[in-house]
């Protein structure tokens, strides 16, 4: 047995063709979905990330800027920057591209954006929105996980889901993502003892730990979902995720590839949180 293949990038296509009617219809309203991303500093993989959020914006006809800070901005310029866009009408998405330098207080930057532009959710009230089951903007990856299950007819209710990881940006927000579908949520991380004898009971795992090849194939029970979050390059520089893929590929039922699996999902959903900031700008002017 060999899993299928869980392809992001084809249902990331799939989405992306569906928000850019959107943008379109949007247009006709008078509105353009408009997305800022501040750069600060100059780390290699954040320029990677950003430039392929600004071509995506681009591609699906919203409007994108780019501000690029120095290494040496303080964090009273950038929250006063934030603070500018917040009021900013033009704007409907803010993302502080993490991390930032090390002289800047991340959670201060995070709680600046205004939670109605906050599309990475990542702000406070959006995370206590997730948890408590209302309406709010879902961070990106673990929202793009979700919605490739979904489109691939994956039934979550009453399934065991196993988290690997237990970090704000996705290990948190995954498990609570599918506890809000109704399955029954574990979480795994470094202090766990015997990792093994869990993962191996779930029906759907997630590896989202960050370590190449960590999960192999007598994590997981014969048949299990298995989602790879991780994003890392081996010895070789290649990508690859933190599942061994061509092991795990022959016991799982369904699996995702690195790269191509989890990665276009996530700024396919940002894209998407900016499309839905926008149209709720247009019901405030529509209903003023």
């Amino acid at each position: 047995m060999s899993a299928t293949l869980i392809s992001g990038k084809e249902i990331a296509n799939k989405k992306k063709s569906e928000i850019a009617a959107e943008v379109e219809a949007l247009k006709q309203a008078g509105v353009t979905p408009g997305l800022v991303v501040i750069l600060v500093g100059n780390n290699p993989a954040s320029r990677t990330y950003v430039t392929s959020k600004e071509k995506t914006c681009k591609e699906l006809g919203m409007h994108s800027v780019l501000i690029e800070l120095p290494e040496t901005t303080t964090e009273q310029e950038l929250l006063n920057k934030i603070d500018e866009l917040n009021h900013d009408e033009k704007i409907h998405g803010i993302l502080v591209q993490l991390p930032v330098p090390e002289h800047i207080n991340e959670t201060s930057i995070i709680e600046a954006i205004s939670p109605e532009k906050d599309v990475d959710g990542f702000h406070p009230i959006n995370v206590g929105r997730m948890m408590t089951g209302q309406d709010a903007f879902l961070p990106c990856t673990p929202y793009g996980v979700m919605v490739m299950m979904k489109e691939m007819g994956i039934e979550i209710a009453g399934k065991h889901v196993v988290v690997i990881g237990r970090s704000n940006i996705v290990g948190k927000p995954q498990g609570q993502l599918f506890l809000n579908e109704n399955a029954t949520v574990t979480y795994v991380h470094s202090k766990t003892v015997d990792i093994k004898s869990i993962t191996k009971q779930a029906d759907i795992l997630v590896a989202a730990v960050g370590r190449p090849y960590f999960v192999t194939e007598d994590f997981i029970k014969p048949g299990a979902v298995v989602i790879d979050v991780g994003i890392n390059r081996n010895s070789e520089g290649k990508l690859c995720g933190d599942v061994d893929f061509d092991q795990v590929k022959e016991k799982a039922s369904y699996i995702t590839p690195v790269p191509g699996g989890v990665g276009p999902m996530t700024i396919t959903m940002l894209m998407y949180n900016t499309l839905k900031s926008a149209k709720k700008a247009l019901a405030k002017l529509q209903n003023a």
